[in-house]
């Protein structure tokens, strides 16, 4: 206990990235050394910079040694970003000096001098300089001169010593060219941090970090997606519900729907979230629209991400209908957010969630649909994962949340590429069905945790205002079948055509 207290009172400085400090739960203990481990082009280069440039910021000196790129080179990399380098030495350890051919001898073995100047390199420039945080770039290079994994070990210790009695804060840069099994230099860092990336059939390669290990400190596990964009790495830290919890009200709200409010049991509560279910066309969308204009008209901001639609047909079409989201837009009440899951990372879409949560102040969400947003998945496992800590960070933060899940065919066999029904708080389904040679739809409550909800079929059309729903049905056939055929004698809505569809 009183070591995991002496270890809580140590000097936590930042990487210079917030979010992979929260990772981390603070900051890189200050004086340690730590591996940061990845392929070619994952992202170390980008986070070491940014960790120096942090140094900068702090009024703290930063030295970048470099065996694998130039002075030049990394002058580039920091150009791109929009960076100056102004404040970081560079150290170039391989100069044009080494490459002449007076500085080859033959009565040594040439990896034992390459080594020992190496090493005396390095320390004549933190005597120099004095630093308090240093990359080093890279242990490969440093893994060739010495030919053997104990040598190449005892070289790691002694700079690892040297370095912390320098009071210097060390990132040591691995590109992974060693044995994968070899975990010496694991054992040797302070804390460990691992990049990945993966290309993926179509779409821009996924890149993630995971916390190997992190002596003394309580991070957050797991791999968390980032991604390399000009002016850093953008960390998104995986979601955890749990640390998520504020208070709300619970009172029930409209739909915007008086009739839907009814099959509902008195509407949506606040805190849960709904699947609108159905093949396409039926109308899931409008009525979407219509909660979240409901929501807006009580003075709640609403979120919208568009997977299928463009924002452009989106606007056209619910315009036709008589609902008008445009000043909505304008005002700043409703966000749309057209969204390409080829782009996306799951861990990005998180954090785009909470920024629209925390930070923008929206009670209202809708996703457009779930069956493009599961493009973004390596799989329906770790759909219902995400989903899963998505949704009860929602609800314990009172947000209202509208689901959208398209079914493959039209009648008949009707099908969902992925089953939500046990995360979802309410469902409503909504079918095509046959009555006199017309083609009409109907809409059902299946579920509803919070309320005692109808479980009437009622027809349901879209016509200029938003959406109509009739009166209770009876005497349909064939529901379960997935061709409901309707033969009962309550009257139908008018045949007049539908303004749209949705």
């Amino acid at each position: 206990m009183t070591a995991k207290l002496a270890a809580s009172a140590l000097p936590r400085i930042s990487t210079g990235t917030a979010e992979l400090d929260t990772v981390l739960g603070g900051g890189l203990t200050a004086n340690r050394s730590y591996l940061l481990e990845g392929t070619p082009g994952s992202g170390k280069t980008t986070i070491a910079l940014q960790f120096l440039l942090e140094g900068v910021r702090q009024d703290e000196r930063g030295l970048y040694i470099t065996l694998s790129e130039t002075a030049a080179e990394l002058k580039d990399v920091a150009h791109s970003h929009g960076w100056t380098l102004d404040g970081i030495e560079l150290f170039e350890l391989v100069s044009e000096d080494g490459l002449h051919p007076e500085s080859e001898q033959s009565i040594l073995d040439p990896s034992e001098v390459e080594l020992g100047e190496t090493i005396a390199g390095v320390m004549a420039c933190v005597e120099r300089l004095q630093p308090s945080r240093v990359v080093f770039d890279s242990l490969s290079e440093m893994r060739l001169l010495a030919q053997n994994s104990l040598r190449y070990r005892r070289q790691i210790l002694a700079l690892k010593q040297y370095f912390s009695t320098r009071n210097c804060t060390v990132l040591l840069l691995d590109d992974r060219s060693s044995d994968p099994g070899d975990l010496q230099l694991h054992s040797i860092a302070h804390g460990v941090i691992t990049l990945e990336q993966a290309a993926q059939e179509y779409g821009s390669e996924r890149r993630r970090l995971r916390v190997v290990k992190m002596r003394g400190v309580k991070y957050r596990g797991g791999f968390h997606d980032f991604a390399i964009e000009t002016g850093g790495v953008a960390v998104f830290p995986r979601l955890v519900a749990a640390d998520h919890h504020r208070e709300f009200n619970e009172a029930l709200v409209s739909t915007g729907i008086d009739q839907l409010d009814e099959m509902l049991g008195g509407g949506l509560s606040p805190g849960t979230n709904t699947l609108l279910n159905g093949p396409s066309g039926v109308g899931k969308t409008t009525t979407a629209v219509c909660a979240a204009i409901s929501a807006i008209e009580r003075g709640e901001r609403a979120a919208y991400y568009l997977f299928d639609e463009g924002i452009t047909t989106m606007l056209a079409r619910t315009r036709t209908l008589g609902m008008d989201l445009q000043p909505h837009i304008d005002s700043g009440m409703m966000q749309i957010f057209q969204i390409d899951p080829a782009e996306l990372t799951p861990g990005e879409f998180a954090s785009w969630i909470r920024r629209a949560v925390e930070k923008d102040g929206v009670r209202f969400i809708a996703i457009d649909s779930l069956n493009a947003f599961l493009q973004a998945m390596p799989g329906e496992k770790y759909l219902l994962l995400q989903m899963h800590e998505m949704l009860s960070y929602l609800n314990q933060q009172g947000v209202i949340t509208v689901l959208i899940l398209g079914q493959h065919g039209i009648v008949g066999d009707v099908r969902s590429e992925i089953d939500l029904s046990y995360l979802s708080d309410t469902i409503v389904l909504f079918r095509y069905f046959e009555s006199r040679g017309n083609v009409l739809k109907a809409v059902s409550v299946a579920k509803s945790r919070t309320t005692e909800h109808q479980s009437s079929i009622r027809e349901f059309r879209l016509a200029r205002g938003g959406v109509q729903i009739g009166e209770p049905l009876k005497n349909f056939e064939g529901v379960l079948t997935g061709l409901p055929n309707y033969r009962g004698s309550t009257p139908l809505m008018s045949a007049e055509p539908a303004a749209g569809q949705g």
